[in-house]
């Protein structure tokens, strides 16, 4: 999923001739802490909540107020995650989607990425979580893969997280087996560190929580 498909309508921009009594009733009805200022189609760059209330001048307008406009976009074909690491960067609730030509297009909200994510096929397919670390110069997907399939069953996401200042990763798999007792027996043989699992009722009930928090969040 590219960034172009994930453009929220919902969400408009302002203009540098924009009250901030505006930016703030804006900011209120849609839910959100950040929006993007663009002058025809130049983006100049999001305004934050935090910056308006720092400032406490609703009356002048955008181009007369000093903010510090944050330059948080990303191409209309950035893919989904790529998407994500602008957000966590910025430590933003949106960012702007920019053409080929830096021409403004729209703005991705980090609700509607979230809910993108949690929609997608490999979350709600029935199946059950592991964890597992090693060392990075072990890491073979082909062999993970072949270990999972010896035991009739099927990868259907893996994700890999390096941890910072050490050879070790971490290894989430969502794989469509409940019973996970012959894939950890046999990783088990083969030296892998098993860190956790989850059935899929957990993982749900913790996906759930964790994005019902997110939610809130974005909602102070």
């Amino acid at each position: 999923m590219l960034a172009y498909e994930l453009i929220t309508e919902e969400v408009p921009s302002l203009k540098p001739t924009d009250t901030g009594k505006k930016v703030l009733d804006w900011m209120e009805d849609f839910r959100i802490s950040h929006l993007p200022v663009v002058n025809k189609r130049e983006f100049l760059g999001l305004v934050s909540y935090t910056d308006m209330l720092d400032l406490n001048d609703t009356k002048k307008t955008i181009d007369h107020l000093k903010l510090s406009m944050i330059k948080a976009f990303v191409r209309e074909d950035y893919h989904i995650f790529d998407v994500l690491k602008v957000i966590s960067d910025h430590n933003v609730s949106a960012v702007a989607v920019l053409d080929a030509e830096n021409n403004y297009m729209g703005v991705i909200t980090a609700d509607s990425i979230i809910q993108k994510i949690a929609n997608m096929p490999f979350v709600h397919e029935p199946g059950s979580i592991v964890i597992l670390e090693i060392n990075i110069k072990d890491y073979s997907l082909s062999q993970i893969a072949q270990l999972v399939e010896g035991n009739d069953a099927k990868i259907l996401n893996m994700h890999i997280n390096a941890h910072p200042d050490t050879t070790k990763i971490e290894i989430t798999l969502k794989i469509n087996k409940e019973n996970l007792s012959p894939i950890l027996q046999t990783f088990n043989r083969y030296n892998y560190t098993v860190k956790a699992t989850f059935h899929q009722n957990q993982f749900s009930g913790d996906i759930k929580k964790r994005f019902d928090e997110f939610m809130h969040f974005l909602n102070i």
